[in-house]
């Protein structure tokens, strides 16, 4: 009896003891420093931050494909690295940038703007939203033409999983209106908010920002709609356009947050990719005092592991591009005519400027306004000179060079400047092949203004295995993914563009 006793006791107590013990159970369990949610502004940021590639590998798309058609940068290898190099469609990189827009940016763009547009003291940060979005979506539109755009990124919130897909000139018409209602709506009466990644919070920035993005959206559309681009630029002078470099959107790096290019050159690809002829013989040929900020050749090395420092060179005379049109085996036949020891000789993206690893990624800059304008002036569609436009945008680029690290002088700027006037005989194809130039290493814009302007005047890739029908690569094709989970609203576009290939032109792209 007095066993069984104790027993019980035991059990009495035990059962106090746990019943104890589990108070405070859901406080202990409780992570006070894992957020369950994020304040807007930081979501904000981190789209912004995705928009230049979250990865080494996401760069492929751009490396691959866009450097290459606009021939600024090749390589002649095949395989995982085909693409503008040879023509061809390379299904692993054409979804590239479809991938991480919607997978990622436009997923936490959405989300912003749902936790802030019924929030009158988050005005600013839901339109700064509208205007990143906007500017997503042209890189999106120019990329690949029809697109989900109005059911984009609402599968958690509405729960559209197969979006349909929006013509691309109603797409533009709504990034016009969107840039014009945002940049309006900013305000300077709420406190700003200091954890803004591009400007700290100065709405000012926000609002050049807003406009001039829309007059880069305005003028895709110079072939296809005049009139409006014509009225949308003028609202964009109106509303206020970026002043000087200190107004750029920029995305500055660090030794710990790469620049993703950078990372890919200067690592498993830093012997696969150099500056192609056309490019380099354009900077060479006009003493362009930025053509060593660009570029490097290792003299003489006739392998990777001979690509070491006491080869490098950044010296204007040395420079030699690779041409277009062959692979790693053709590509030998060029060697003895161009005075390079193999294909490992030939100059590449200069890893100590503008491609060291914390080297700045830009957006839309000042340079590129002004050479917008400049054009418009050509135009007639703003008063002012084209003149002055054209040499304001080649000065403000040459002296962007700085952010790298490499200032150019002013006297080499002046005598640059004095050497290219602007002739009135042929002011679109100068305006627009310094645009080429301004743009390096964005190419999302070199390849939408190189179509949309028709310069510089490049010739075609000569390579015999070209799939592509025209002269360049017009689109990227639809990811394959599509095929699986959206073939409904694909089809749709694909009848109403054109077929899913590298030939067929987005709307704005007009012959």
């Amino acid at each position: 009896m007095k066993r069984q006793k104790t027993y019980i006791l035991a059990l009495v107590l035990s059962l106090g003891l746990f019943t104890g013990c589990d108070d405070g159970f859901t406080e202990l369990n409780t992570n006070r420093v894992n957020p369950t949610s994020l304040a807007p502004s930081l979501v904000l940021n981190k789209a912004i931050i995705s928009t230049t590639y979250l990865d080494g590998f996401g760069t492929l798309g751009m490396l691959t494909y866009n450097f290459g058609i606009v021939q600024q940068i090749i390589t002649p290898y095949g395989s995982s690295l085909s693409g503008a190099n040879y023509d061809q469609i390379n299904n692993s990189n054409t979804p590239l940038v479809w991938t991480n827009f919607y997978r990622n940016v436009l997923k936490q763009l959405v989300a912003v703007l749902d936790q802030t547009k019924s929030d009158p003291l988050q005005v600013n940060t839901y339109n700064a939203a509208r205007i990143w979005k906007a500017y997503v979506f042209m890189i999106l539109s120019d990329t690949y033409g029809d697109i989900p755009y109005f059911e984009a990124g609402q599968g958690y919130t509405q729960e559209i999983i197969t979006p349909k897909y929006d013509a691309q000139q109603v797409i533009y018409k709504d990034i016009l209106k969107e840039l014009d209602e945002a940049s309006a709506a900013l305000t300077t009466t709420q406190a700003a908010v200091t954890t803004d990644i591009l400007y700290g919070g100065d709405v000012a920035k926000w609002k050049k920002l807003g406009y001039s993005f829309m007059l880069r959206a305005a003028m895709r559309l110079t072939k296809v709609d005049p009139a409006t681009a014509q009225a949308y630029v003028a609202k964009a002078v109106a509303g206020g356009l970026f002043q000087s470099n200190a107004d750029n959107s920029i995305i500055r790096h660090t030794a710990i947050y790469n620049n993703y290019i950078a990372n890919h050159l200067a690592a498993r690809e830093k012997t696969n990719f150099y500056l192609a002829a056309p490019f380099v013989n354009y900077l060479k040929d006009n003493n362009d005092p930025r053509l060593p900020v660009f570029a490097v050749r290792y003299v003489g090395a006739k392998g990777g592991q001979e690509q070491v420092a006491a080869r490098a060179s950044s010296d204007p005379k040395v420079q030699i591009g690779m041409p277009m049109g062959y692979n790693d085996v053709t590509i030998t036949s060029t060697l003895a005519q161009n005075g390079v020891a193999s294909l490992w000789d030939y100059s590449q993206v200069n890893l100590n400027t503008v491609l060291k690893l914390d080297a700045p990624e830009f957006h839309i800059t000042y340079a590129q306004v002004q050479l917008l304008l400049a054009e418009a002036a050509v135009r007639g569609w703003v008063t002012g000179s084209a003149a002055d436009y054209f040499a304001r945008g080649v000065r403000a680029n040459l002296e962007q060079m700085a952010s790298y690290g490499a200032a150019i002088p002013e006297a080499s700027i002046k005598a640059y400047l004095d050497a290219q006037p602007l002739d009135a005989g042929r002011a679109l194809e100068q305006i627009n092949t310094q645009y080429w130039v301004a743009t390096f290493l964005d190419g999302n814009e070199s390849f939408a203004n190189f179509r949309r302007s028709g310069f510089p005047a490049l010739k075609k890739n000569p390579y015999p295995g070209s799939e592509v029908k025209g002269d360049f690569i017009r689109r990227l094709p639809y990811p394959d993914s599509e095929i699986v989970v959206n073939s409904g609203n694909l089809n749709e576009a694909i009848t109403r563009q054109g077929p899913n290939n590298l030939d067929t032109r987005v709307w704005w792209d007009k012959k």
